[in-house]
């Protein structure tokens, strides 16, 4: 949905779950490595080593950023794509053919962005990082507003000069891709981008056409999933045409077949997105009273669910966590049926949905050895998009329904300009530090647990407020 819709048709909760990924993105990447308890990092990256131990099991907060963000670009494809489709009553070949340029260009522009700020971080372009590096990354993040920006309207630019601006800015950002020098000599590669980001651009491409696809048909949208993971679990049989299809990539830059599982987590998110859609269509307006009890007590219950699923499956107690996990959703469903406000039908669906898909995670949650990020097991698709699910339930109480729009504004404004948050600290925030050398000072927070997390919130607070500055001047990247 654009960025640039009136604050009422906005579903707040959306970039609020956006927000939080983004912002918990950040932080995961910004606490000081080794010192803090493992639960702080990646599961199967524990400290002090951080070494990659793939047959390690378990969750962490930080292990469920990727999935919330996945989950929550499912879940704006109605808003961007099923609207523009019913607005559409002709839908001849012109608009087709307009709605796949959409999906083709977002694509091929989330796929440049990863390959161009992955060779401009300071630390990919020189083995030695000094001044030149900081400034050449200051340089990137520039050239990024040129690129992504979408120019407010009350600039009042023709439309031949933003182009002329854009194209000028692609110009000079794929120059310094193809002239740059970059660590150990290396020249402009293709293959190195940014993996999240360029799992994004997969999932913008085939999530969009599977999501206009089965768009009409939920049935269809299943059934689809059922098979792609016949297809995943058939892959492993040598000699088999899975198999084949499994390894075979026209383009190894883009595109490769195991991506395709973060599909779970795209189509999971669509289908509460639809959700979520449908309930603002038919909303007739604010409740006249609110009761206040019982939607607590529902924002509560997922914020529980959403803690208690990490702290059993961490401490690998799985059994009991799913026993804890299934007696909190039935007293979720429970409590939603008997709450009488216009959106205890929303609540009571997507905790319905949210119930199935979690449930269903944990029971696959010894397959594949535990649940994994990476690479991604079933349990984990599964668990997360529940959990993800959850979680916008939350933030849609908190949100939506008590309209705590200023104390939620951190969240919500940084989920309406992710992109900008998501390269803030490495492209412009820590090369300033650098530059007024104050970036030594950092070791000072390198002594203990409790400094070492402190690190991280104040580096994320620094993009956050950038993030939000931009935001509120109305300035916000495409991507």
């Amino acid at each position: 949905m654009s960025s640039e819709t009136k604050q009422n048709t906005r579903a707040h909760s959306l970039d609020a779950l956006r927000g939080y990924a983004i912002l918990t993105m950040v932080l995961s990447a910004t606490v000081a490595g080794g010192i803090l308890p493992g639960w702080m990092y990646h599961a199967q990256t524990p400290p002090p080593s951080h070494a990659f131990v793939p047959e390690m099991a378990g969750l962490t907060w930080v292990d469920l950023v990727f999935p919330f963000f996945l989950f929550a670009m499912g879940a704006a494809f109605p808003f961007s794509l099923r609207r523009k489709v019913e607005k559409n009553a002709a839908r001849d070949a012109r608009f087709w053919l307009s709605m796949t340029w959409q999906i083709v260009s977002r694509a091929a522009m989330l796929t440049f962005f990863a390959i161009f700020i992955q060779h401009y971080y300071p630390y990919m372009q020189a083995d030695a990082v000094g001044p030149k590096e900081w400034w050449m990354a200051i340089l990137a993040f520039g050239l990024c507003f040129a690129m992504f920006m979408r120019f407010p309207k009350n600039w009042n630019l023709p439309e031949p000069v933003s182009y002329g601006i854009r194209l000028a800015a692609y110009g000079a950002a794929a120059a310094m891709l193809v002239f740059g020098d970059f660590a150990g000599g290396k020249a402009f590669d293709l293959n190195t981008s940014n993996i999240i980001i360029l799992l994004l651009a997969d999932m913008a491409f085939f999530g969009s056409i599977v999501y206009l696809a089965t768009m009409t048909d939920k049935w269809r949208r299943m059934w689809l999933l059922v098979a792609l993971a016949g297809l995943f679990l058939s892959a492993d049989v040598d000699g088999s045409w899975m198999q084949a299809v499994r390894w075979w990539t026209p383009l190894p830059w883009f595109y490769h077949f195991d991506y395709l599982k973060y599909l779970f987590l795209i189509l999971a998110g669509s289908t509460a997105g639809d959700m979520l859609m449908e309930h603002m269509a038919s909303a007739s307006g604010a409740d006249t009273k609110k009761p206040v009890a019982r939607p607590v007590i529902l924002a509560s219950g997922a914020l529980l669910i959403v803690v208690t699923c990490l702290i059993g499956l961490y401490s690998r107690e799985c059994f009991v966590t799913a026993a804890i996990e299934a007696a909190l959703c039935a007293v979720m469903i429970a409590v939603a049926r008997r709450t009488a406000t216009a959106d205890a039908s929303l609540w009571q669906r997507l905790i319905l949905f949210g119930t199935a898909l979690l449930l269903t995670g944990l029971c696959f949650e010894s397959f594949e050895g535990g649940i994994k990020k990476d690479g991604p097991t079933f349990s984990y698709l599964l668990a997360t998009g529940g959990l993800a699910t959850f979680a916008l339930v939350f933030f849609h109480i908190i949100c939506d329904y008590f309209q705590q729009r200023k104390a939620t504004a951190f969240l919500w404004m940084n989920g309406q300009n992710p992109m900008i948050a998501y390269v803030a600290g490495d492209l412009l925030l820590m090369p300033l530090l650098s530059l007024l050398g104050l970036v030594k000072y950092l070791s000072v927070f390198h002594t203990s647990a409790w400094m070492g997390f402190l690190q991280g919130v104040l580096l994320t607070a620094a993009v956050m407020l950038i993030t939000m500055l931009f935001t509120r001047l109305r300035i916000f990247w495409r991507t």
